[in-house]
């Protein structure tokens, strides 16, 4: 955890979740878990069957919401989830199903 003058940082993560997450209510769940843990973003269907979670919150925060995708008790059945960490782009409300 990153803490600057007892401010945690805010980060985005961008998850690439593979394996049978289209039609399981996969993105209902995922958005389930980031309104828990008060994150901003998206989660969307891709052509190629994957799902790409968008979130926007505290480094912890996104970092707990990866674990969750790991965790294998998500809906449907996840193979691979790839990450990349980038600085906020703010402009963000809430979290959507895509």
């Amino acid at each position: 955890m990153a803490v600057v003058a007892g401010v945690e940082r805010t980060v985005r993560l961008t998850a690439w979740v593979r394996g049978r997450v289209q039609g399981v209510g996969f993105r209902w769940w995922t958005r389930a878990r980031a309104l828990e843990l008060g994150l901003v973003g998206s989660a969307s269907n891709l052509r190629d069957g994957r799902v790409e979670v968008n979130a926007e919150g505290t480094e912890d925060a996104c970092r707990s919401l990866l674990a969750a995708l790991r965790s294998g008790r998500t809906p449907g059945r996840v193979e691979s989830v790839v990450e990349r960490w980038s600085g906020p782009r703010g402009g963000l409300t809430g979290f959507v199903e895509r």
